[in-house]
Formats: C-alpha cells, sequence, structure tokens
C-alpha cells in the first residue's frame, strides 16, 4: 500500500521556522521523485522543492531557494522540508507527494505526481 503521511506543520511568526515531514511506505520512498507542494486559498497548487531520493537530486521554487531546503532519510523513509525565514506569503496547506513510474517531464509540477497525503497547514503571522 503507497501512503504518504505529513507532520510538522503549525503557526510561527515571520522570521521563523518550521520542519515538514513526510513518511513513505518502502515501495513509495526509493528511487523515487518526492516533493512538496503548497496550496493558498484562492490559488493554485504550487512545487516549492522536489527531491530524487535515488541521488539526493534537488529542485526548488525560485520564491524558497536559499530559505527552504528539502533533505531525505533513508533510515526513516522520510523526505522533510526545512523552512526558514519564513514568511506571512509562505501560508498554505503543504502537501507530500510521490511520482510513482517514470521521470516528470516538470519536476515542480503537481500533475506529475499521483500519489498524495493529506496535508499540513503552515501559518506564517506578520
Amino acid at each position: 500500500q503507497v501512503q504518504l503521511v505529513e507532520s510538522g506543520g503549525g503557526s510561527v511568526q515571520a522570521g521563523g521556522s518550521l520542519r515538514l515531514a513526510c513518511a513513505a511506505s518502502r515501495y513509495a520512498y526509493f528511487n523515487k521523485y518526492m516533493g512538496w507542494f503548497r496550496q493558498a486559498p484562492g490559488k493554485e497548487r504550487e512545487g516549492v522543492a522536489v527531491i530524487y531520493t535515488g541521488g539526493r537530486w534537488t529542485s526548488y521554487a525560485d520564491s524558497v531557494k536559499g530559505r527552504f531546503t528539502i533533505s531525505q532519510d533513508n533510515a526513516k523513509n522520510t523526505v522533510d522540508l526545512q523552512m526558514n525565514s519564513l514568511q506571512p506569503e509562505d501560508t498554505a496547506m503543504y502537501y507530500c507527494a510521490v511520482r510513482l513510474g517514470g521521470t516528470p517531464s516538470e519536476v515542480l509540477a503537481s500533475s506529475s505526481y499521483n500519489v498524495w497525503g493529506q496535508g499540513t497547514q503552515v501559518t506564517v503571522s506578520s
């Protein structure tokens, strides 16, 4: 069974930090493209960061470069998102996703991923 479970969301003031974790079942973790996406009210879901767990290759949205870091923990089958210098515009529901099969043509496009977690809320106040 393929399952993704997010944790670590919460509320923080601007300039603060949060760390999100995505726990994956073994089949959904190794040698997969896994990513974090976010969706704010009234906006489309956007890609934040992606990692290829088979080679630690990463990609980031321009809006989070230098502030967010995606990483993997092979012992725990988790993909984490360390978020620093958070701003109110980072407020959104954050989702973990994995692509089962093949290489995504657009790694930060939500349409490239076919299994999703339930999401975790991140709220940044000014």
